[in-house]
């Protein structure tokens, strides 16, 4: 991959804690507008890998880079979103007491200090945006209704449009299959194949449907480091990743 097709680059990351390495001279790339499936058992370092991505943990070394090559090691939380990456938690939280459509309203990447918020009123160019992202993530229908009345899955949805209301160039999305309906988990697979024609997404996951039905690269992590890379058939059938994840 080149260097402008490259959006994400970890080149060696390493993190301990206490003595633990939860990531072990970790490297790989994501690319422009590339969805990319994270797997791998429990302690393998998916999370510790989003937090090192996000600058919410410092990596002890190793390079990571971001765009054009911003160095992610010299850059806090917040300067880091700034730059175009979003991470979705498991857990979705939205505004339960505000509607659908008012959640993507305040999630859009505008001025947002206290009297901006208070005398703001939202732009034809804006209200188009919302719309756009309401029909995205296939929540127009429940536009006016409150956030608290909509299903698990409708509010990971609804995250999502809030994620992408701040114009990520790169989404970070963990388990969001977790505790959805089979038919949520299908609208799911087609909502992050269809943003990831303008992003770049990486989704941690450990439904292997949900995984197969996203139809992307897998990364398969193990011990913090990469143990196999390829399509869901090709890592399945490797004997480490059966050894140590898909046969217990």
């Amino acid at each position: 991959m080149s260097k402008a097709e490259t959006l994400l680059y970890l080149d060696g990351v390493s993190v301990s804690f206490d003595g633990f390495k939860a990531l072990n001279n970790l490297s790989f790339v994501i690319g422009r507008n590339e969805m990319r499936a994270i797997i791998g058992p429990n302690g393998a370092g998916k999370t510790t890998m989003m937090d090192v991505i996000t600058g919410k943990t410092r990596p002890d070394s190793g390079d990571l880079r971001f765009g054009d090559m911003i160095n992610l090691t010299r850059h806090d939380e917040a300067e880091i979103a700034g730059f175009g990456i979003g991470r979705k938690f498991q857990k979705p939280t939205v505004f339960e007491s505000h509607t659908v459509e008012d959640n993507i309203g305040l999630a859009l990447k505008a001025p947002r200090g206290p009297f901006a918020t208070l005398f703001h009123r939202t732009s034809t160019e804006e209200q188009a945006r919302i719309d756009a992202l309401l029909d995205l993530v296939r929540l127009t229908g429940r536009r006016d209704d409150l956030a608290g009345d909509l299903s698990h899955g409708q509010k990971q949805w609804l995250e999502i449009g809030m994620l992408l209301a701040q114009d990520p160039q790169l989404l970070l999305v963990d388990e969001p299959a977790a505790g959805m309906t089979d038919a949520e988990t299908a609208a799911t697979a087609d909502l992050l194949r269809d943003i990831a024609k303008s992003h770049s997404v990486v989704v941690v996951e450990h439904d292997m449907t949900f995984v197969r039905a996203l139809g992307v690269k897998v990364t398969v992590l193990h011990e913090g480091s990469v143990l196999a890379e390829g399509s869901l058939d090709h890592v399945s059938a490797d004997q480490r990743v059966i050894d140590v994840y898909l046969g217990r």
